[in-house]
């Protein structure tokens, strides 16, 4: 690590901490040539995968398109943003515990729906409406049919 003040090689670390939560780690720094003291904080890179648009296009992933996603879905509902962010956490995990470089949109989006479904069967229906092109209303009456097959079963 470089020293910021007369940027030398030349550093040692003198004290190291590991944040509340585990995810940082602070390092105190001492430069063995102008003898300053600094901090450093050292937190693990991710690397998502290139999410592969219908078109073909690839484009980041971005958590905050899932967020778009599920609040328009969610408008109006009765689900608690801790509820929200955890199922996105869900996707995210999967997505980096899969290993891939790539991944589709499309299973992206069957993630959500899976989400969504757990936390409400009116904001799955209305993602399911745009997701799946719904083009009339026995597509609708099908979706809930699905909804109401699921819930007499448990």
């Amino acid at each position: 690590m470089k020293c910021p003040f007369c940027n030398a090689d030349n550093t040692s670390v003198i004290d190291s901490r590991v944040s509340e939560e585990g995810k940082r780690i602070r390092r105190r720094r001492r430069c063995l040539i102008c003898d300053k003291r600094f901090t450093t904080y050292e937190t693990v890179g991710l690397r998502f995968p290139q999410v592969i648009k219908q078109g073909g296009d690839r484009v980041e992933f971005n958590r905050n398109k899932l967020l778009t996603g599920f609040m328009r879905a969610l408008h109006k509902r009765p689900v608690p943003t801790v509820h929200v962010d955890a199922a996105i956490d869900r996707i995210v995990q999967k997505l980096l515990s899969l290993g891939e470089r790539e991944i589709s949109s499309r299973k992206i989006g069957e993630m959500v729906m899976r989400e969504l479904y757990k936390l409400d069967k009116v904001a799955y229906i209305r993602f399911a409406s745009v997701y799946r092109s719904f083009q009339d209303v026995d597509d609708f009456h099908d979706a809930i049919k699905e909804v109401k097959r699921s819930r007499r079963k448990k």
